[in-house]
This record gives structure tokens, C-alpha cells and sequence, in this order.
């Protein structure tokens, strides 16, 4: 008989991948607070006519480009604006641009690279060489290109509808290409393992196969890649915004606020400074907070 000495105590239970990525994104400080930063940011856009002490149109001729003080924190423009209102309202543009074009660039990417890497073959051929002509072709240009095109169709009436979706279809159209390559190699890659060769040999449909057992288990890179993807939109947004392809005046977004500022940079440099800031924060948190994720959903850091 052995003693009980012998007898081992038992294991505790094994966490699952999602609870062990969720205690080694608490450990990374910088992603945290960067995730806190992005909900601010998220609830300040989607409350922007609550929280703004004034319109982002209202002009007061009275205070022309004054630096910040208690009536107005972060000063007024050129035409009297509150450019604390001006940046609140401009994050509800970039930030709905940059979350409704990463969320097309996501179902787009999944769903073409799925049935590349799924099919495989001539199939997979054909399909990523369409997408290596697509990334021949500097992203820059290929976003202004698709924006002009989409411009000179003149399916809107309203300016600030037709800026807004035109910056959406020409950002959906260039951003799901790299999700595309990433999804085609992870579809690739879990293919071959053994429970989905079984799956396969049971006749389960490849429909039900890619969304029950191959997502699930590669969503990790994805979420990953989903977070780079929307610090790429707000960037890109503001770019599109400052050549004057994206939003006009008197409609605000942080593109818009920077094109202005940059004009009087010299003399009135809160006007570029605010904005640039804004930005650039967002970006920042952005990239950390997926570097959190990359680091948390890595295998290899499980034992951290």
C-alpha cells in the first residue's frame, strides 16, 4: 500500500488561454494604462455633445485667438472657436472613422483570407496574388487614389457625409489587405493539426470548421493586428483630413484642427499644438496597448 507520502497532491486546475493573457496584460503597466486611455478616448467620442462646453461652430468674435484661459482651457481659433470643443468633436470623427473602417478591414481580411488559406492551391494563388498587385502599390497613393475616384462620383450632397464615407471606403479598401496575409497563414498553419484533420475526415462542413475550431484558436493575432490597424486609421484619418481629401471646416476632426493650426504655427502654435497632441496620444496608447496584447497572447511568455 503506498503511503501518503506517496500520493502526490493534485494539480491545481490549469488556466485557460484567455484568463492566463488576461494576467500577463495586467503585469504590463504601459498596456494598461494605455487601455484606460483608449476608453477615455472612446467615451469622450461617443458623448462629444454632452461633455463639449460649446459647438465646435459657435464663434465668438469677441475672443479671437486667444490662449487658453478659464472660459476657454485650451484657447480659440481664428474665428473665435473653444478648441477644447473643436478637439472633442474632432476625436468623434477620427475615432469613428478609425473603428468603422478597422471593423470592414477585419470581416473583409477574415473572409478572404480564410477561403485562401482554407483552399489552398491554385485557389490561394490566384488570391494572394491579387493582394501582392494591391500592396505594389504605395498605401499613400493607393488611399488618395481611391478617395479622388470615390470624390468625383458625387453620390452625396452633404459635404460632411460624403467627406466621411469617402474616408471610409478608401481606408476599408487599403486596410484589410495585411489582415488578409495574416489570416491566410494562421488558416494555413492550424489546418494541419490533428483536430482539424479529424474534424475533416468526420465530414464536418469547412464553414462550421473555420468558425467553431480554426477562429477561436487565432484570434489572439488578429485582435492584435485589429489594434495596430486602428492607431493606422486615426493617422491616416488626420492625414487625409490635413491635404484637404478628408473633412473641411467648419467640421472638426483632429486632421482638420492640425491643417488649420499648421497655417499660423508661428505666431498662434497652440492652434497645431492640441491637436498634435491628441494624435499623437492616441496612437501611442494604441501601439502599447497591442504590444500588451502581442506579449500576453504569446505562448511563450506563459510561464512569466
Amino acid at each position: 500500500m503506498a503511503s501518503s507520502a506517496d500520493v502526490t497532491a493534485p494539480s491545481p486546475q490549469s488556466r485557460s488561454l484567455w484568463s492566463d493573457s488576461l494576467r500577463r496584460l495586467k503585469k504590463n503597466k504601459a498596456a494598461v494604462v494605455s487601455g484606460f486611455f483608449i476608453a477615455f478616448v472612446t467615451f469622450v467620442a461617443a458623448t462629444a455633445p454632452l461633455i463639449a462646453p460649446y459647438s465646435f461652430e459657435e464663434q465668438n468674435v469677441n475672443r479671437l485667438l486667444l490662449a487658453p484661459d478659464s472660459t476657454n482651457w485650451l484657447g480659440t481659433d481664428s474665428l473665435g472657436r473653444d478648441m477644447l470643443s473643436r478637439i472633442i468633436y474632432g476625436a468623434r470623427m477620427s475615432m469613428s472613422v478609425a473603428y468603422l473602417t478597422s471593423i470592414v478591414s477585419l470581416i473583409l481580411g477574415l473572409c478572404y483570407g480564410a477561403i485562401a488559406g482554407w483552399f489552398g492551391g491554385r485557389v490561394d494563388r490566384v488570391m494572394m496574388r491579387m493582394v501582392d498587385i494591391l500592396n505594389t502599390l504605395p498605401e499613400i497613393v493607393l488611399l488618395i487614389l481611391v478617395k479622388v475616384i470615390f470624390d468625383s462620383l458625387a453620390l452625396f450632397e452633404n459635404p460632411e457625409v460624403k467627406a466621411l464615407f469617402g474616408m471610409f471606403i478608401a481606408l476599408s479598401i487599403t486596410g484589410w489587405l495585411s489582415m488578409a496575409r495574416l489570416v491566410r497563414g494562421q488558416v494555413l498553419q492550424s489546418r494541419e493539426l490533428l483536430f482539424v484533420e479529424a474534424a475533416t475526415a468526420l465530414g464536418v462542413p469547412a464553414s462550421r470548421i473555420l468558425t467553431r475550431h480554426i477562429f477561436p484558436n487565432i484570434l489572439g493575432p488578429i485582435i492584435v493586428t485589429l489594434t495596430f490597424q486602428i492607431a493606422s486609421a486615426v493617422l491616416l484619418e488626420s492625414f487625409l483630413s490635413f491635404i484637404g481629401l478628408g473633412l473641411q471646416p467648419p467640421f472638426s476632426s483632429w486632421g482638420v484642427l492640425a491643417s488649420e493650426g499648421w497655417k499660423s504655427i508661428k505666431t498662434f502654435p497652440h492652434l497645431m499644438i492640441y491637436p498634435g497632441i491628441a494624435i499623437f496620444l492616441t496612437m501611442l496608447a494604441f501601439n502599447l496597448f497591442g504590444d500588451g496584447l502581442r506579449d500576453a497572447f504569446d505562448p511563450k511568455l506563459k510561464n512569466r
